[in-house]
């Protein structure tokens, strides 16, 4: 079981350490396996302007059950009035709001309001923003299944 408040504190690396798993600084994450990391440094910034001060951190990356997918887990931080910018990724995306409320907004369907302690799935390329509407930052875990070939994220 997942201590919960271990995961706030300390943004995910403490509780992937005492969990066992892999990749968790950033350099420690390409040091540690020669398998490529979705983001070369292991903390990936989403870019300038109203995306300033968002960050993915690799927890864990793994090849999947499934012959040609990798299962990614990151902790996804978005600060107040902050969002991640339009993306979409090469697989599905399973997450958990930790903290936070979040409107979920896609290209191609309604917008979905998320709050602490809500999941969610995001469909393979469905092209999507988060933004923060609460007064916290935001943060996510977040899993995807994916093309181990193609980026982690494609932004629009």
């Amino acid at each position: 079981m997942v201590n919960r408040r271990l995961l706030l504190r300390t943004g995910g690396v403490a509780a992937a350490a005492a969990l066992g798993t892999a990749a968790v600084s950033s350099t420690a994450a390409a040091a540690q396996t020669t398998e490529p990391a979705p983001f070369a440094d292991g903390q990936h910034p989403l870019g300038s302007g109203p995306t300033d001060g968002v960050t993915r951190t690799l927890l864990q990356q793994h090849p999947s059950p499934a012959e040609g997918w990798d299962a990614v887990q990151t902790l996804v931080q978005i600060p107040r009035n902050k969002e991640s910018g339009r993306h979409s990724h090469p697989g599905v995306e399973v997450g958990y709001i930790i903290q936070g409320d979040v409107l979920m907004e896609f290209d191609d369907r309604p917008a979905i309001r998320l709050r602490t302690g809500d999941p969610f799935f995001i469909p393979n390329g469905a092209i999507h923003n988060a933004r923060n509407v609460g007064t916290v930052t935001t943060k996510m875990l977040s899993t995807y299944v994916v093309d181990p070939t193609k980026p982690l994220v494609t932004t629009y």
